[in-house]
C-alpha cells in the first residue's frame, strides 16, 4: 500500500435490507434529497418577505410540483446516461434501459428533466417559469450532496490516481492498487454544500426570489464550473474517455452550456428586477 493512502471504507451498499427487501445508499439519497428539497421550498413559499410580497406559489403547490419534478429527474436522469454516456450499449439491449436497479444515472439528463417538468406545472398555475426554476435550484443542491456521498459509498466515479495524503484506494479492480482522488466527495462539497451555502445567502440576505431567475442563473452556472473544475480530477466514463484524444471530458462538454445559460440568467434578473413572480 503506497504510503498515506486511504483504505476505503467497508460500508455496506445497502442501507436497509429486511429480508427480500433493500434499499440502496443511493436510492436513500434520493429519497432523502427530494423530502429536504420539498421541505425546504415549502418554507420558502410560506414566507412573504423573502418575497416582497406574497409568494406565487402555496404550499400545497409544492406538493404538486414536487411530484412532476421527482419524475423529471428520474425519467430525465435514466435518458440523459442512455443518450450522452452509453447508447451502444443499450442499443443491443434496450430493456436494459428500464432496469434502473443496475445503475446509471447522468445529472445533465435529470437537470434537463426538472426544468421541463417545472415549466411545465408552472405554466399550468400560470406562474413565471423563471421562478419556477428558482424553486428547483434552491431545493436540488443537498440532493445532489447526499447522492455524490451515496456514489462514495458505491465506490464508484473515482478520481484519477494522486500522491496526495488524502488519496483513496478503491475496491473496484478497474481502480487498480494506487490511491485515487474521491473525486465525488469534491463533488458533493463543490454541487452541494458550497452552491446551497450561496443560495441560503442570496435568498435570505439580498431577497433573490424577488428577482426571478437569479438562483436558477446562480446554481446553473456554479454547478457548470464545479463540474468542470472537478472533471480535472474524476475519471471519466469508461466507454468514452477523453475526447478528441486530449484532456476534455463528456462532463465538460455537457457543463460549458449550463455556465452560458447560468450566467445569462444573471445578468437578466440584474437587470430586470420585478417585484412579483407570477406572470
Amino acid at each position: 500500500m503506497p504510503l498515506f493512502a486511504i483504505p476505503f471504507p467497508a460500508i455496506d451498499p445497502m442501507a436497509i435490507e429486511i429480508g427480500p427487501f433493500a434499499i440502496r445508499w443511493y436510492a436513500l439519497a434520493y429519497i432523502v434529497g427530494l423530502l429536504f428539497g420539498w421541505w425546504f421550498v415549502r418554507r420558502l413559499v410560506s414566507s412573504p418577505p423573502l418575497w416582497n410580497g406574497a409568494a406565487p406559489l402555496k404550499p400545497l403547490d409544492i406538493d404538486d410540483m414536487f411530484l412532476w419534478a421527482a419524475l423529471g429527474v428520474i425519467l430525465g436522469g435514466r435518458a440523459g446516461y442512455v443518450l450522452f454516456y452509453n447508447l451502444p450499449a443499450f442499443a443491443e439491449d434496450p430493456l436494459e434501459i428500464f432496469k434502473l436497479w443496475h445503475g446509471g444515472m447522468s445529472f445533465h439528463g435529470g437537470f434537463l428533466g426538472v426544468i421541463i417538468a417545472v415549466l411545465v406545472f408552472g405554466w399550468r398555475r400560470k406562474v413565471s417559469g423563471f421562478t419556477m426554476l428558482d424553486l428547483a435550484a434552491a431545493g436540488v443542491p443537498v440532493g445532489l450532496f447526499l447522492g455524490r456521498i451515496a456514489n462514495f459509498i458505491n465506490g464508484e466515479l473515482y478520481g484519477r490516481v494522486t500522491d496526495m495524503p488524502w488519496g483513496v484506494i478503491f475496491p473496484d479492480p478497474n481502480a487498480g492498487p494506487l490511491p485515487r482522488h474521491p473525486s465525488q466527495l469534491y463533488e458533493g462539497f463543490l454541487e452541494g454544500l458550497v452552491i446551497f451555502a450561496v443560495l441560503v445567502w442570496l435568498i435570505y440576505r439580498w431577497r433573490a426570489l424577488s428577482r426571478p431567475g437569479l438562483c436558477a442563473g446562480v446554481f446553473t452556472a456554479g454547478y457548470g464550473i464545479a463540474r468542470i473544475i472537478v472533471e480535472f480530477f474524476r475519471m471519466p466514463d469508461p466507454q468514452i474517455g477523453y475526447l478528441f484524444g486530449g484532456w476534455l471530458t463528456m462532463g465538460m462538454v455537457l457543463s460549458l452550456p449550463m455556465v452560458a445559460v447560468g450566467l445569462w440568467l444573471i445578468i437578466r434578473a440584474i437587470r430586470h428586477p420585478q417585484a412579483q413572480a407570477a406572470t
